[in-house]
């Protein structure tokens, strides 16, 4: 199984893929030299890359490598989420459609997954079905956007219908690309254009025409298939698709790993993925520990460089709330009351009327949330009060362990929630979903279990009356 990665993850997911009899390829030159690797050029079966926000990576191939890749990762991290989605990017299918409205048709693409595709290209439809690929470019969408301009991607070109001919930017040689362009008009067949991609600079014209003729004999097979099956029905898998979240667990299992092969400080991929100056101070530390530098001594002017870009006592920040879906909700801004190496407390001010959920009380606007954890600790406590100071109830939230940011503080949301009432009932709720979470690949089952465990221990401490 090949892979192709970058990013800031890449020295230790190499050091995890190679351990697990993967192979990687098209690797970049300080993994080269840290892995000590030979050059190898090949097509990756998958790719991995960062996540825009750095919280994660993103991971895009064959199936059956992703999922080998899934496994893998639940079973090396604590902690981590993995979302798959549903559908294979670039996958073709012949789906009915099952609504509309002004501007969008809604395809069944089978399985429970309904695609959304733009009105615009609905002139293909027959008896109310739609010949349709999944589009690359809106990739993270809740609902796949659908495309009727099929296209068909091979090694060195891409075919696709309603489509000029195209070359790739990356081949700058002013001789070859209007070679490639004359090709085109010799090679495509009518309807279709073809797009050249990097790699076609470097092959030779027999090469480029025996796989626009594979590329149009796929098609030929897609057509054939579309007119045989039922819909809906897939008839040509793509790339499939999976976002994952390394929350600080993850983290510190991927810091131990990169420490194998290169000087690392401890929390780096954190600290990585504060960007900025934090990210910049961390690379200048870790060049002084590959030049030898006492590591004490290194991390201690590290930690000098970076103390105020981080909140202190007053600050104001926001708290992102993520969901094991992958929706972030912003709770609003938070003002940090007291933070050090133990313990991190916090508190909001409610902008809305309405109600908390499983405290049974009215939530009004002037309502005050405070909130504690311990660093590394799996729930943060919240104490509701009115503005008046009177108690409404607590909420033990659990969750990776909060992580404190430049001008945010983060967690990923688990769930399962226990309520503290005014009545002095206590109730715990939506461990079902945690479970479900379980079925839907996003948690390993220790994590779950691990979980459950923390909730009686923390249902004992409340029975006892013992401070949480």
């Amino acid at each position: 199984m090949k892979v192709k990665v970058r990013g800031i993850y890449s020295t230790a997911l190499t050091k995890l893929l190679l351990d697990n009899g993967f192979q990687i390829v098209q690797p970049s030159l300080a993994i080269k030299d840290r892995f000590k690797l030979p050059e190898n050029s090949t097509q990756p079966d998958i790719k991995i890359k960062d996540r825009f926000d750095l919280q994660g990576i993103k991971v895009l191939g064959a199936s059956d490598v992703v999922d080998a890749f899934q496994k893998i990762l639940q079973l090396t991290f604590l902690d981590v989420i993995t979302r798959k989605w549903a559908v294979g990017v670039n996958g073709i299918y012949k789906g009915n459609v099952v609504k509309s409205d002004e501007h969008t048709i809604y395809v069944d693409l089978g399985g429970g997954i309904v695609g959304r595709l733009p009105k615009s290209e609905s002139a293909n439809k027959k008896d109310n079905q739609l010949l349709v690929q999944v589009e690359r470019e809106r990739i993270r969408s809740r609902q796949p956007v659908l495309t009727t301009n099929l296209k068909v991607i091979g090694d060195h070109a891409i075919l696709m219908q309603n489509c000029k001919v195209g070359v790739s930017l990356k081949i700058q040689d002013p001789n070859k690309r209007p070679e490639l362009y004359a090709l085109e008009k010799l090679l495509a067949p009518n309807g279709w254009g073809i797009i050249w991609r990097e790699s076609s600079a470097e092959q030779s014209r027999g090469t480029l025409e025996n796989e626009i003729a594979k590329l149009v004999e796929w098609t030929k097979m897609i057509a054939e298939k579309a007119s045989n099956a039922e819909a809906p029905a897939l008839l040509a898998e793509g790339s499939y698709f999976m976002d994952v979240e390394f929350p600080w667990f993850s983290r510190s299992h991927m810091d131990q790993l990169r420490a194998s092969a290169a000087p690392t400080l401890g929390g780096h991929h954190f600290y990585k993925s504060c960007g900025g100056k934090v990210s910049a101070a961390l690379e200048m530390a870790e060049k002084l520990l590959e030049k030898g530098q006492n590591a004490c001594e290194v991390k201690k002017l590290f930690k000098g460089q970076i103390l105020y870009e981080f909140p202190e006592y007053g600050s104001i920040v926001d708290v992102e709330h993520v969901k094991l879906s992958g929706l972030v909700f912003h709770l609003g801004e938070a003002t940090m009351e007291g933070i050090d190496d133990k313990q991190i407390t916090y508190s909001r001010i409610m902008r809305s009327n309405g109600m908390y959920d499983g405290l049974g009380s009215r939530k009004e606007a002037g309502d005050r949330a405070k909130s504690e954890t311990k660093l590394g600790e799996w729930y943060i406590k919240t104490n509701y009060y009115s503005d008046s100071g009177e108690w409404k109830g607590t909420y033990i939230n659990m969750n990776t362990p909060i992580e404190v940011y430049p001008k945010a503080i983060r967690y990923v949301d688990l769930e399962v929630d226990i309520c503290l009432q005014r009545s002095g009932e206590i109730e715990i709720l939506d461990m079902e979903k945690l479970e479900n979470a379980v079925g839907k690949g996003f948690i390993n089952q220790k994590l779950f279990e691990m979980v459950k465990q923390k909730v009686n221990e923390i249902m004992e401490m409340l029975k006892e009356k013992s401070p949480l």
